[in-house]
């Protein structure tokens, strides 16, 4: 071990770590960052009990529990009546292979590691990422929240129909049609809000009684269920006695009569009867009678014929009926009259809701929810990575099975009126699936109340805590104040949120408009569920190592797709309102919400998409039309690693209608080991700027031994694959004119190499802190283009995506074109017309003509004042031999030009310090400074018209070599004043006619900057001229000489052609066409 021991405070030996390693409650390394207890110190802080749990008892009974429930007892026999017994199997068979899909994808994300509690929701957004995770979460919150509300409406439905009719606060009786459907709603909410409140409060009060209580619950479900077969079995030889009558093929209420007869025959008289009285307007035989009941014959049927009466092949189809109709026996004939207007409806059991197939699919699919309970108790399971697979599959297919043999059994045992017959109004108020039962109707009464109270304890239970627990993740911040609670942990906040939504279902007071709501977040919630899986198996992500391997990722997509055709078979307009609400809950997550990585597949998809995109962006160069600006912006650091020019970034911002790339890229000098933290901070501080500004993209900071070097990485390797820039951005040096900062003026130019080289365009903003903060308008002015060269349109491109930006979008694009003597002007301005034209730019055009005329006397002075400092310049950068044999030289011809010119006051004063070398003695010429064996100091004075004296301040004379001692330092810096007082013609042009005097001076000078900073100086008093009002001019940049001898006099043509303009983009093209004027 001691090869490790330098490593053991980062790198702990494995004997040491895993016993916590094995116990992911107590990880030291990577569970921070992985579970939602990163906000909860204290939740880390608690010792974690051994769960004990089995997969019986931990799954399979909670979700056998869950999934049995309100809609078997209250629903199943109106879905096989009015869907018939092949239409109602269809639905329970595609209900339950869509949970038994969903359950195979959830065991294999629920066995892929460590599962907290959270059941779905943490599986979804530790699977899919914090958006889909929180959008899905509300989503099965809201779903778990309208299920308690269903719940309730199924125990307040048993209670007022079929326990205590007598209670109802809205009395039914003697109403009719819309009125007793108003009161029976009207009940319900009453009852409804009143249960609600019940129940809160006991889960507020006594949970621990709920949980207690819940297994009392569950064997009410199964004793129920029980009974209802044992009954079956009992009418395969003694079928109950459930008498039904039916007038023609109308099912009557049984309440109006009490024999099912028109008359009886008492004695040897022929008596009417209650159903007589009921239709006719006396009890007389020769009364008036509905013409319905005297057309029509009354018989008497056997409501439960019993399984072996061969009753299935009637109730085999479906018979749908709109709202209002009647409920009607199949294979008899009646008299109607068509024309006869309906009468005495309210004797007849009628269909309460209009009917159909895919109103069913939403009604009976909340009866196959709740297959999470299993892995909602994984943390206090045995060995949760086995239970919850087997158990949920296991729950999954007892519940099929007895799902779909109750269809058939139903179908096969109870005749079609009576299974239409919703609310038992055709045999004496007994609840349908009651009447099948043995011993009695009243087990199931009673079995089912219980098992709703408990289901809606249940829900009111664990939809807070799924609510609490989205909260404490922190990724919805409106939500936060819903993780609070008492001092126990219980979420009273959430409890108190889910009975206000849970009181919007109460509202609505329907069951059968309540389920196709939840059904539609359930269904939403099971979609992303196999999303998930199906996602992490197609990414073969390293991480996916799942115990259960009974999963595929057909399956899986499978799954997902019976989901959403289901939800658009329950409803399409809850299906879209439920998806809305899920896209506005990830898009404010995405905009607002925490950041959180928890290597979700999300990421690996965007990866995989990355990977491929730039694999299809290397099989060649992008068309002219899809190129965009895709920007290296070269930024600059202080010595705390600050941006020292964030206007370079508003830029950026304001260039980017293309939506390209953006690299903002940074250089630290030093070397990767003594200095990467300064890179880190120089990284944080161009993030913050980036995000201040709004600029999308990435940051990148290189270190290299020198500034020249790490900029010239960045303009060689940033991007990535086809992904790369093809434009830099990068600030005009600012003091070039300093002998200190002459270094940054040679990058400078060493960067226009490069990029063309590259073939990069490159764009220069001069004076770049006047230009525009992004909260800044224009009114009004005008964006100038000087198109001198073409440069493949990047001139024309720029101002265009520029006023794209608010910042410019009231500025109006000129460009102006020179012509030179030979050029036809008129015919230039047409052309460039057309071609403005053509390329859809709206832009008012102009030509300059401009005519060589004879060289200036301050054309002359000003090449032989920017002669003079580059050759001092130069002289700086001579070996240390070279500089001591020379530095006599200068001296002396500095003298012969006092004494020939006599300028007033020109004192270059530049620190000169020993280069440093390498260990072959070789120097670095890149170095800013070079330091002497044996320092001295030299100043260069040049007067007027007196000779300079050692006294005095400020031209003294240069010392001779031997008379500088050996501490001393060359010093030649150039001052501000240095160009107006070496030249009286720039300080004051009138004085050209002193100038005369000078012309030896200028028969000197290099003939190639003569012409060169004459045309510069040409074109900019025509620009001046011109654009001197523009709030920004866009301009060719010339290229630097392609040998480095003249290189020094470059910066001086740029500062000439730019002279005089507030904000100006020096431009240079790429090499290719960036514009196009083809679709």
């Amino acid at each position: 071990m001691a090869l490790f021991e330098e490593e053991m405070d980062t790198s702990p030996i494995v004997a040491s770590v895993l016993s916590s390693l094995a116990n992911y409650s107590n990880l030291t390394q990577g569970s921070k960052e992985h579970e939602e207890a990163e906000n909860n110190e204290e939740a880390r802080k608690k010792t974690v009990q051994a769960p004990g749990m089995g997969t019986i008892m931990g799954v399979y009974l909670p979700c056998m529990q869950n999934i049995l429930g309100v809609i078997l007892f209250l629903r199943m026999t109106w879905l096989v009546g009015v869907g018939g017994v092949l239409g109602t199997f269809v639905i329970v068979f595609m209900c339950c292979s869509t949970t038994m899909l969903t359950a195979i994808s959830m065991s294999a994300i629920a066995t892929n590691g460590v599962v907290p509690a959270g059941g779905s929701y943490y599986m979804i957004s530790r699977s899919l990422g914090p958006e889909f995770g929180g959008a899905v979460g509300i989503c099965f919150y809201l779903g778990t929240t309208f299920a308690g509300a269903m719940y309730i409406l199924g125990c307040i439905e048993i209670l007022l129909i079929y326990i205590v009719p007598a209670a109802a606060v809205f009395k039914m009786e003697g109403l009719e049609g819309a009125e007793a459907e108003a009161a029976l709603l009207n009940n319900m909410r009453v009852y409804g809000t009143i249960v609600l409140s019940l129940m809160s409060l006991v889960v507020f009060v006594g949970v621990k009684y709920v949980n207690k209580l819940a297994l009392v619950f569950f064997a009410c479900v199964i004793l129920s269920i029980l009974a209802v077969y044992a009954g079956v079995i009992k009418t395969s030889f003694d079928p109950p006695d459930f008498p039904v009558c039916v007038l023609g093929n109308r099912t009557l209420v049984s309440k109006s009569f009490d024999i099912c007869a028109k008359t009886i025959e008492q004695g040897n008289a022929t008596v009417t009867t209650k159903l007589w009285r009921a239709f006719c307007d006396s009890e007389f035989l020769n009364a008036t009678c509905d013409d319905y009941f005297t057309n029509n014959n009354v018989t008497q049927i056997q409501g439960i014929p019993g399984v072996t009466s061969g009753i299935l092949a009637e109730n085999l189809f479906s018979m749908f009926a709109e709202k209002n109709t009647f409920v009607e026996k199949r294979g008899i004939t009646a008299v109607l009259d068509p024309e006869a207007p309906l009468t005495n409806t309210n004797r007849y059991v009628l269909a309460d809701i209009t009917s159909f197939f895919t109103l069913l699919v939403g009604i009976y699919f909340p009866s196959v929810t709740g297959i999470m309970a299993g892995s909602n108790r994984s943390g206090d399971l045995q060995d949760a990575q086995k239970s919850i697979p087997v158990g949920t599959i296991m729950a999954i297919t007892t519940t099929s099975i007895i799902y779909m043999s109750s269809v058939i059994l139903f179908g096969a045992c109870v005749d079609g009126v009576v299974l239409r017959d919703k609310f038992g109004e055709g045999v004496n108020g007994n609840l349908v699936i009651g009447t099948l039962a043995w011993p009695s109707p009243w087990v199931i009464v009673f079995g089912s109340f219980f098992s709703t109270c408990g289901a809606g304890l249940q829900s009111l239970t664990g939809a807070p805590r799924l609510l609490q627990a989205i909260s404490r993740d922190g990724i919805i911040p409106f939500l936060r104040v819903f993780g609070h609670g008492k001092a126990n942990g219980e979420p009273t906040w959430a409890l108190l949120m889910t009975g206000c939504i849970c009181e919007i279902g109460i509202i609505i007071a329907s069951l059968d408009s309540v389920a196709p709501i939840l059904s539609m977040f359930f269904l939403m919630c099971y979609m992303f569920v196999n999303l998930a899986c199906a996602l992490q198996t197609l990414l073969r992500t390293p991480n996916w190592r799942p115990r259960f391997k009974f999963y595929h990722w057909a399956l899986s997509l499978l799954g997902m797709s019976l989901c959403l055709t289901l939800m658009f078979l329950c409803s399409w307009y809850y299906a879209i309102i439920a998806m809305v609400i899920a896209g506005c809950i990830y898009k404010y997550i995405e905009f607002c919400g925490a950041e959180k990585e928890w290597g979700d597949g999300i990421r690996g998809i965007s990866l995989s998409a990355a990977r491929y995109a730039l694999m299809r962006l290397e099989q060649g160069p992008p068309h002219t039309k899809n190129w965009r600006p895709q920007i290296l912006v070269l930024m600059g650091l202080d010595g705390e690693q600050n941006v020292e020019q964030p206007r370079l970034l508003s830029l950026t911002n304001q260039l980017k209608a293309g939506k390209g790339l953006t690299i903002v890229g940074a250089c630290v000098e030093g070397t990767y080991l003594n200095n990467q933290p300064q890179a880190q901070k120089a990284d944080q501080s161009l993030r913050k700027l980036m995000e201040i500004e709004k600029v999308k993209g990435f940051s990148q900071v290189v270190i290299s031994s020198n500034l020249r070097d790490a900029t010239s990485h960045l303009i060689q390797a940033g991007g990535l694959g086809g992904l790369r820039h093809n434009a830099v951005l990068v600030s005009f040096p600012k003091n070039w004119k300093h002998a200190e900062d002459h270094h940054h003026c040679r990058n400078f130019i060493e960067i226009v190499r490069e990029t063309t080289a590259a073939q990069l365009a490159l764009l220069v903003p001069k004076n770049i802190s006047a230009y525009p903060s992004n909260g800044e308008r224009f009114t009004e002015g005008y964006i100038d283009v000087w198109w001198i060269v073409h440069d493949g349109g990047m001139l024309m491109l720029l101002p265009f995506l520029l006023r794209q930006h608010k910042v410019w979008r009231k500025c109006k694009m000129r460009i102006f074109t020179v012509a030179q003597m030979d050029d036809n002007s008129i015919q230039m301005k047409k052309d460039l017309m057309t071609f403005l034209y053509h390329l859809r730019f709206d832009a008012e055009v102009e030509v300059v003509e401009m005519h060589d005329g004879d060289i200036s006397a301050y054309t002359y002075e000003k090449t032989l004042v920017m002669e003079q400092r580059s050759q001092i310049l130069k002289e700086m950068h001579l070996t240390k031999n070279e500089r001591e044999r020379e530095i006599q030289s200068i001296t002396d011809v500095s003298r012969g030009s006092i004494r020939r010119k006599n300028p007033s006051n020109l004192h270059p004063q530049r620190s000169i310090a020993e280069e440093s070398v390498t260990g072959g003695g070789e120097e670095k010429p890149e170095e800013e400074s070079v330091r002497l064996s044996r320092p001295r100091q030299v100043q260069l004075i040049q007067g007027k018209n007196a000779t300079p004296t050692p006294t005095s301040p400020t031209s003294p004379t240069a010392p001779t070599p031997a008379a500088m001692s050996p501490g001393e330092e060359v010093q030649m810096t150039w001052t501000d004043e240095m160009e107006k007082t070496s030249n009286p013609a720039v300080a004051n042009p009138e004085s050209i006619k002193d100038m005369f005097n000078m012309k030896p001076e200028w028969e000197n000078l290099n003939h190639a900057n003569v012409r060169h900073m004459h045309h510069a100086q040409r074109l900019n008093e025509v620009i001046v001229k011109k654009s001197q009002e523009a709030k920004l001019v866009l301009l060719n940049m010339p290229g630097p000489p392609r040998n480095r001898k003249g290189e020094e006099n470059y910066m001086e043509f740029l500062e000439v052609l730019t002279e005089g303009l507030n904000r100006v983009l020096l431009v240079r093209g790429g090499g290719r066409e960036v514009i196009t004027i083809y679709s």
